[in-house]
């Protein structure tokens, strides 16, 4: 351990020596820059652009963008970079992480480098946690961009997509995490490549950047609809299933455990529907609920495949024969068996895109951020997202004086000194910052203050409006504020006039957090640009943290300093130690456990790449789309000729293909078995290929040129697509949620977790070449074909987690997942059963 702390400390001492030399260099061109009239510097910009077009490198530009930048504040904001600033500003451009303290001028840091990367036109996204401070930054640094030639866009929640696009295409764009994920995830729900915001991920410098890629991982951005009219649906296609007959109405293929409609079967259901066409594109959501409704009547066995209990349908483990609780069949199945069997069926909302803030910041190609407090978290920000944290030295000493940790034997005694101190200080008018874990701890020290006639402020979620005001006054003569975590955090707290005479400003912790960052943090908030200041934490041996990790071992350092525990209170470097060994350890655990799901995530990382890049490639195409389809028409014809041609040609289930061929090709009379017979598979398989390729080039002849026969592939395939993957979604939440349980078999979880999302997304594949398939075959043509996104109508803006500065949101981060509502089915849009009426008039009543 000594010898990796060794390490870690020379390479910083390297690192620090190599940003000292970068921040030469800028120097250099200090005198030359400030020579330059405004016209001159302005030029300036133009001109690295063409120099980077002609071949320099960013890093090649560096020095002298970065004085450019550095001149250009001092005359637009009358504030020149410190030289510090420069080591920062070179940090963040080589996609590592600054830890600056507080106070030291992070947001004017990142101009230098935000700059210098906007030059490439490739785009820089500035991420702050709030819209709040997303809003002050692009207006209050959005005066240096453009005076220095480049556009600058703020990208809100309430913005359209229009505004949004428009402010994506800028040099540089503000926004907040959620917003960049949300625009990400709804990117990839769009049928028009007209419809998307986002241009290709570039550059990102992340503010705060431990509070969004460590404390905010976890959360899953969730875009979500109801499947409102599914009940009405699956009772409907049940009943009409019910009353079919096999071999007349259906063929089922055993083998590979397969229904379908005969030609009879279709007109059965066209009739019962009221459609002309059941393999129309727009009845691809009646077609899904037949087919269930035939599987979970004729294919799904009670009391072998499932069970009812108290109501509800239960899976059997068809290895172990005992019920999956928890488990239910995907893509409609599980509702299709509840309508057979007479019980409720549970309404779902249905995930149709998600995604992780590890794995959306991952996919950015150079990140970058700031932070005051990063340290700590050093090997997992390198291991996850490939930064090393660079601690950079202030630009004055830090005198600030952090006392050793005050511990008392209960909460009540704890409480009662600090309030005492608090009292003491305010007396002689030094202002006071008083931290607090709970919104609750927060109210009850307001409580004994007010009882001790103590004037003071409260910052907490519940009065998050009047945080900038707050914020303002905490530095002034007599100001006591009381604060839940970190909130405030992204303002800083300025002395009033004769505060420094008086100590300046004291932060009081209330209790040890879990992590040591969020302590630096509020002790951050004292002794900015080298101010005085003084910190003292007070914790006593009935706080959380103690109980839960500390007490004993704090107990036997009682004992070792021979002081017992009713005495009042021990102030002491051992007892600050041994707190701090028990944050190491929940902050190890909490690292093992994101280091662990992240192995879980990957596997739907690279499932979501592969299925986003494809359908980019869909909706990109300008001339034909036959390099996608006809290879998806092979396999499909692959699977069905494979699955019934093992083994000797007398056991060859003929019957089944030529069934496939009529359900899914051509007309039900077209292949008879006398065309199979004697053919070997490939034979058989280049025949229904050949036939294929005949029906397709007489749809294509239906259609008024290549523009058309274009946009009904597009229709064909991404509503196909779109509605695989919303359900694979669905599937691999409920794979995930029940995967645990194989630690108890002596299995792996992660590797079952990896097989069976592999086999998944295989299944995945499988269905969509299928139903691509017997749609192009099947669809009867019409003039006015239209995309649509899988919700139905686009879905609907994000109502995200931000919170417009709600402190609360920094401060303890919310691990819920953040949700987007996107509506199945408008009220307004035709009716999915093909009546032609709108769903309210139809099956919405």
């Amino acid at each position: 351990m000594a010898n990796l702390l060794r390490k870690i400390f020379d390479t910083d001492k390297k690192e620090l020596k190599i940003l000292e030399k970068e921040a030469d260099k800028v120097e250099a061109y200090a005198e030359e820059m400030a020579a330059l009239s405004d016209e001159a510097l302005q030029a300036k910009t133009p001109e690295f652009k063409e120099r980077f077009q002609s071949g320099e490198s960013l890093d090649e530009l560096l020095p002298e963008a970065f004085a450019t930048v550095r001149e250009a504040a001092k005359r637009v904001l009358g504030l020149y970079p410190f030289r510090v600033q420069l080591m920062g500003g070179v940090t963040l451009h080589r996609g590592n992480i600054a830890e600056m303290k507080t106070g030291e001028g992070k947001t004017l840091t990142a101009t230098m480098p935000v700059y210098l990367n906007a030059l490439s036109g490739e785009g820089v996204h500035v991420v702050t946690v709030n819209e709040y401070l997303s809003s002050r930054d692009a207006v209050e640094m959005g005066e240096l961009y453009n005076w220095l030639g480049l556009t600058v866009g703020l990208n809100l929640n309430s913005k359209t997509a229009e505004e949004k696009r428009e402010a994506y295409l800028a040099d540089i764009t503000y926004s907040t995490n959620n917003e960049l994920g949300f625009d990400y995830l709804r990117d990839n729900m769009v049928v028009y490549k007209e419809q998307m915001v986002q241009r290709p991920l570039n550059f990102a410098v992340v503010d705060e950047v431990d509070s969004i890629l460590i404390d905010e991982a976890r959360t899953p951005l969730i875009i979500s609809g109801q499947t409102q009219q599914s009940n009405m649906f699956y009772t409907r296609a049940d009943f009409f299933t019910k009353g079919l007959k096999e071999e007349d109405d259906y063929t089922i293929d055993v083998s590979s455990k397969t229904i379908s409609l005969t030609e009879q079967g279709i007109e059965k259901a066209e009739k019962t529907f009221r459609v002309e066409n059941l393999y129309n594109v727009e009845n691809q959501e009646l077609i899904h609920y037949i087919d269930q409704a035939l599987r979970a009547n004729y294919i799904m066995l009670k009391d072998i495949d499932y069970v009812v209990q108290d109501g509800k349908v239960m899976i059997v483990d068809q290895f172990t024969g005992r019920i999956m609780e928890g488990r239910r069949y995907s893509d409609g199945l599980h509702q299709a068996i509840e309508a057979k069997e007479g019980v409720e069926i549970q309404k779902e909302s249905k995930t149709m895109a998600n995604i992780t803030f590890q794995n959306y910041f991952r996919m950015y190609k150079k990140l970058s951020g700031m932070t005051g407090t990063a340290k700590t978290e050093e090997e997992e920000f390198r291991e996850i997202y490939n930064m090393n944290v660079i601690a950079i030295p202030t630009n004055r000493p830090l005198v600030r004086d952090d006392r050793a940790d005050l511990l008392y034997p209960s909460l009540i005694s704890k409480f009662q000194n600090v309030v005492e101190d608090i009292k003491a200080r305010h007396a002689k008018g030094q202002p006071v910052l008083v931290g607090t874990v709970a919104v609750e701890t927060s109210e009850l020290i307001s409580k004994m203050l007010d009882q001790a006639k103590v004037p003071h402020e409260v910052l907490n979620a519940k009065n998050h409006f009047k945080e900038a005001e707050i914020i303002v006054n905490a530095g002034q003569k007599g100001a006591v504020t009381i604060a839940t975590n970190m909130a405030g955090r992204g303002t800083d707290i300025k002395l009033g006039p004769d505060v420094r005479e008086l100590g300046g400003l004291a932060v009081i912790g209330t209790e040890r957090h879990e992590s040591r960052r969020i302590d630096n943090q509020l002790r951050g908030r004292s002794g900015r640009q080298g101010d005085p200041g003084v910190s003292q934490f007070y914790l006593s041996l009935e706080d959380d943290l103690m109980r839960r990790f500390g007490s004993e071992k704090i107990k036997a350092v009682l004992q070792q300093l021979k002081v017992e525990e009713e005495d009042a209170v021990i102030q002491s470097k051992m007892i600050s130690r041994q707190v701090e060994s028990a944050q190491k350890r929940v902050e190890g655990n909490n690292y093992d456990t994101r280091k662990n799901v992240l192995k879980y995530d990957d596997v739907m990382r690279e499932q979501r790449e592969v299925v986003y890049k494809q359908r980019l490639e869909v909706i990109m195409e300008k001339e034909s789309l036959k390099k996608v389809t006809v290879p998806m028409i092979r396999r499909t014809i692959n699977r069905i000729v494979q699955a019934n041609t093992q083994g000797p040609v007398e056991e060859w289930h003929l019957q089944n293909i030529v069934d496939f061929a009529g359900a899914s090709l051509v007309h039900r009379d077209e292949v008879t078995l006398e065309d199979l017979k004697g053919k070997s598979a490939e034979e058989i398989e280049q025949f229904l290929l050949d036939l294929a390729k005949r029906v397709y080039a007489e749809k294509e002849e239906q259609l008024n040129g290549a523009e058309q026969v274009l946009e009904f592939e597009k229709v064909v395939v991404l509503r196909v697509v779109d509605n695989k993957w919303t359900d694979h979604i669905d599937t691999m939440d409920h794979l995930r949620q029940g995967i645990g349980l194989r630690a108890y078999g002596q299995s792996n979880p992660l590797v079952e977790y990896q097989t069976e999302a592999f086999n998944l997304f295989e299944e995945m594949i499988a269905a969509i070449d299928y139903d691509v398939t017997r749609l192009l075959m099947k669809a009867q043509i019409r003039q006015n074909l239209q995309r649509e996104t899988v919700s139905g109508s686009a879905a609907q803006q994000a109502k995200t987690a931000d919170t417009g500065g709600d402190p609360k949101k920094t401060a303890k981060p919310n691990k819920k997942p953040v949700h987007v509502d996107g509506s199945k089915v408008g009220r307004n849009d035709p009716c999915p059963c093909g009546s032609g009426k709108k769903y309210k008039n139809c099956h919405g009543k």
